[in-house]
This record gives C-alpha cells, sequence and structure tokens, in this order.
C-alpha cells in the first residue's frame, strides 16, 4: 500500500471525520486499531499497551498474537513497547532477524512470524497513556507513510484516553462531594448541629484516624444504611 500526496491528505482526513462517530473511549481506541490496520503501510496486526502496575496490558489487540507479545515483554521487562513506555519516543525494530537490543523478544516475535514492529508512545502533554504497537510480517516495510499515519493515529488514541482519564477524575470528584454531602447530613440529623459543623465533625475524625475526608464519609454512609431498618412492606 502507498498513498501519493493527495490521497494521504484525502486518507486523514477521513480518518478525523469518522472518529467523531465514536463517543466511548473503548470504540474510539478499538476504531483506531482498527484503521491501523487498514490504513498504514506494512502494518498486519495493531493493539494498544498500558501499564498497569508492573504489568503491561493490551488493550483492543486486532489478533491474539498482540496480546501474547505484551504479556511476553511483561515477563521479560524488556522489548520495544516497554522502550516506547518507558523513553517516550517511537521505538522502530525494522527487522526482527537482525534486531540486538532485545534478542529474547525479537527470537519469539519471529517464531510468532513478526518481523518488524513500529510502536508509537501514547501521551499528552506529560501524561503518559500507554503505546501504540504495529506488527508486520515482512522486514523493513515500515516506510515515511507508515510513522506519518501511525502518528495522527497516536495522536487521536492520546486525546481519547486523556478526556477518558479526565471523565474518570471527574465522576470521581462526583461521587465524593455525595458522599459527603450524605455523611453531613446524617450528622446534622443525628446530633441537630449545622452543616459546617457536621463538616468539622467528619474532618476531625479523618486527622486523628489519618483517614481521607471521603472514606470516613463512607463509612459513616454505609454504617447508616447497613443498621437501617427495611421500609415496610407495601403489599401488605
Amino acid at each position: 500500500m502507498s498513498y501519493d500526496s493527495d490521497e494521504l491528505t484525502r486518507v486523514l482526513g477521513e480518518l478525523a471525520f469518522d472518529l467523531q462517530d465514536h463517543a466511548d473511549v473503548e470504540s474510539t481506541l478499538r476504531f483506531i486499531v482498527d484503521s491501523a490496520v487498514r490504513l498504514v503501510p506494512g502494518a498486519r496486526w495493531a493493539g494498544i499497551s498500558m501499564i498497569n502496575g508492573h504489568t503491561i496490558e493490551a488493550r483492543v489487540p486486532s489478533d491474539p498474537l498482540v496480546e501474547h507479545l505484551d504479556e511476553l515483554q511483561s515477563t521479560l521487562n524488556d522489548g520495544p513497547c516497554v522502550e516506547a513506555l518507558s523513553q517516550h519516543h517511537t521505538v522502530l525494530i525494522d527487522d526482527m532477524s537482525s534486531e540486538q537490543r532485545w534478542p529474547r523478544f525479537a527470537a519469539a516475535a519471529r517464531t510468532a512470524g513478526v518481523a518488524s514492529i513500529l510502536s508509537f508512545q501514547l501521551f499528552v502533554r506529560r501524561n503518559n497513556f500507554g503505546a501504540l504497537n504495529l506488527y508486520a510480517g515482512e522486514a523493513s516495510i515500515f516506510r515515511e507513510e507508515s510513522h506519518l499515519i501511525g502518528s495522527v493515529l497516536a495522536q487521536h488514541a492520546s486525546v481519547a484516553m486523556a478526556a477518558s482519564t479526565t471523565d474518570r477524575q471527574l465522576h470521581a470528584a462526583i461521587d465524593s462531594r455525595d458522599l459527603i454531602g450524605q455523611a453531613k447530613g446524617l450528622l446534622m440529623q443525628r446530633n441537630g448541629v449545622t452543616g459546617l459543623h457536621a463538616f468539622k465533625m467528619l474532618l476531625s475524625v479523618s486527622q486523628d484516624q489519618n483517614m481521607k475526608l471521603v472514606e470516613v464519609a463512607r463509612w459513616l454512609v454505609e454504617t447508616h444504611e447497613a443498621n437501617a431498618l427495611p421500609p415496610p412492606d407495601s403489599s401488605r
């Protein structure tokens, strides 16, 4: 597959337009991985890798082979994906048969039928979200167009994952605020105090017990719900 300049402009424009149809992060990442296999010259398989603790986790792999190679790099703690994730740059293995940086990984990848790999780090500003990995069955097949289209897909994946992180943080903040509000309400009713006094009571317990304020509030609400009387049976 090869593009002239007009075709490349059209492909990238259609890609940006089609991405608008995917509202949630999982479908967006799936579309990006599928697009990588379809559009990037040389790419036969693709996937997104994330660091989960000390493990590399495969997200939306296009083939079980991709998940296998991520698991292998987790076990070895070495490989092009690890490099892209930790060193914040694009990593290319042009020919797996002559790769010297990761010999154990290269040998296993060759056995699986992978001849070259192109890995892009996914990041927005200073936040590292993972890596977009493209795999080929032929050596020396990733050209300038592959790097260009792959980098555009990686940027879209980075933005999608950043938006998802922000969304989770927002929901967590709303949940925390609601829990603290419920706990304040319980203390106000139980002790006949003002909202400010109830908040100070929560804060005092938080400091005395070395617990986060939201955890104190959660404990109070859960204890109340566990001891609350069941609602009357309206069927009688």
